[in-house]
């Protein structure tokens, strides 16, 4: 069974997927979606989730650098919860602080064009957040 780490911004959640073993992350897609409009997104993760056998999903929880939650760990909480009801599958909220500027670090020293990391960044976020988790559960 797989674990799915999803990045959720305003407008695009990342999502990457470990292997079977848990040992790694793979960027899978970035999904553009409305966050007034949790539906936007329920069919693209349900396809997700039924093509690679998700058992339990990380959800980026994007604390201030003093370790409070703001306005959009919030929406984290609820996108987990959303989750949850909708797909039966339990999540884990994982404190993502620097996951979006370590993967623009790792796309900067890779010379990826600025055209090119917007579109794969959120991504890229997601595979930060899921190998993060990946390593500190691994028994």
């Amino acid at each position: 069974m797989k674990k799915m780490a999803l990045d959720v911004g305003s407008k695009t959640i990342g999502v990457a997927v470990s292997d079977a073993m848990g040992w790694t992350a793979q960027g899978l897609k970035t999904i553009r979606w409305n966050e007034s409009d949790y539906q936007t997104a329920k069919d693209e993760l349900a396809l997700i989730i039924q093509q690679n056998d998700i058992s339990e999903v990380i959800v980026g929880l994007p604390k201030n650098m003093n370790g409070t939650i703001g306005e959009r760990a919030e929406m984290s909480k609820k996108f987990a919860l959303y989750i949850e009801e909708q797909f039966s599958l339990p999540t884990v909220l994982w404190d993502e602080r620097l996951s979006t500027m370590a993967a623009e670090r790792v796309l900067l020293e890779a010379d990826v064009s600025r055209k090119k990391r917007k579109k794969v960044i959120d991504k890229m976020a997601a595979v930060m957040i899921l190998q993060g988790y990946l390593d500190a559960n691994q028994n």
